[in-house]
């Protein structure tokens, strides 16, 4: 059985997100989710409008995903390698060529999909806190 690893915060779940998590499965038969602790996310500058136990319930009910744990630091990858003896992580292709992913292919096979770029969680998150703001002028 091939056992495939992938991580992220996962707040606000785009098309891409579900893209590269059904990618990501394709490559193997088990796939595991790290998904960032709001501990995690607050060390990386990074605010989620869900809370972890939240983002955890949405991300258990995708049918891509076998297995939800915690990611709590950057660090914790090559445990989760060893532990859950996966043979891939997956990144989206954002994270090509980083530092923080690169050095994990001593550990196993490390790929990156091509998640389709007009889905940016930063740009929807962005579009949602705008429009938050402009049903509170209307309100007023």
């Amino acid at each position: 059985m091939k056992r495939v690893l992938t991580y992220g915060t996962y707040d606000l779940i785009t098309p891409g997100h579900i893209q590269h998590l059904k990618e990501s499965k394709e490559m193997g038969d088990y796939l595991i989710v790290g998904l960032s602790t709001d501990e995690f996310n607050a060390i990386k500058h990074k605010q989620s409008y869900l809370s972890y136990e939240e983002r955890k319930i949405g991300m258990e009910a995708i049918k891509y995903v076998d297995e939800v744990i915690p990611e709590k630091d950057w660090d914790q990858k090559p445990e989760d390698i060893k532990k859950y003896n996966i043979d891939i992580l997956t990144m989206g292709s954002d994270w090509e060529g980083n530092p923080k992913f690169e050095y994990l292919k001593e550990y196993c096979d490390v790929r990156f999909t091509k998640r389709p770029f007009i889905w940016s969680s930063t740009a929807f998150r962005k579009k949602v806190d705008e429009d938050a703001k402009e049903m509170e002028k209307e309100e007023k």
